[in-house]
């Protein structure tokens, strides 16, 4: 018989999500990324209608590439404008997006401050691979009361994993949303299995989901495990 396991109080985490990173005619786009911004989509939504926290995570990186992770400088100090603050490659999909649409204060985001997009909506800048390395994301999410971060976005084995792994120190409870991870394959999933996570997919989060009252932020979600 399948084991009731609760999930409290959950809030999304939307990870690089950017035009730079995910559409196609890209040169620096993730493969795959641009394929599943519909699934994501799917997911943001989700969490809106029913009033649930949502983090739209994002990069943005100096010109001189002093805030990017190592590997990067040298391209970045070479000239590519790679989601480089106000340009529009750094901007937030438009299918993410809430009504009305936001463009990124590139300001305040590098100055650490969450920037509200929404109905408890908001974008935050980070400055590494893990959301919640040098950022006030922790913060934030105990303000709001979340006990579960739900992660989604591109690309896995970077940003997303990393974030996961941070969360889970944090003492976090972890949805992986597998099939809106970008680069997602299956022993690094298994792997955050390992590690408490729940695997779930697109139509098995939206089902949990549509069972939820509309602003009852700190409802639970209940998983068959």
């Amino acid at each position: 018989m399948a084991e009731s396991s609760s999930l409290d109080r959950p809030a999304l985490l939307v990870i690089d999500v950017q035009n730079d990173f995910s559409l196609g005619s890209s040169p620096h786009a993730v493969p795959g990324t641009d394929a599943l911004v519909p699934t994501i989509a799917r997911v943001v939504s989700g969490f809106r209608a029913v009033g649930l926290p949502v983090v739209h995570v994002v990069r943005l990186y100096l010109a001189d590439g002093s805030n990017a992770d190592l590997c990067r400088r040298p391209l970045l100090a070479s000239g590519v404008p790679l989601v480089r603050p106000g340009t529009e490659g750094s901007q937030v999909r438009t299918e993410l997006q809430p009504t009305p649409p936001f463009t990124l204060d590139h300001e305040s985001l590098l100055a650490g401050k969450p920037q509200p997009v929404g109905p408890n909506e908001w974008a935050m800048y980070k400055p590494r691979w893990g959301a919640f390395f040098a950022t006030e994301l922790e913060a934030h999410l105990r303000m709001l009361g979340v006990e579960t971060v739900t992660v989604v976005g591109a690309n896995f084995p970077n940003c997303p994993r990393t974030t996961i792994y941070e969360a889970s120190e944090r003492d976090f409870n972890l949805v992986v949303v597998a099939d809106a991870l970008s680069r997602a394959y299956p022993q690094g999933l298994d792997e955050c299995a390992g590690i408490g996570a729940r695997l779930l997919d697109t139509d098995e989060l939206l089902t949990l989901l549509d069972g939820r009252v509309p602003g009852a932020a700190n409802q639970s979600l209940r998983l068959e495990m």
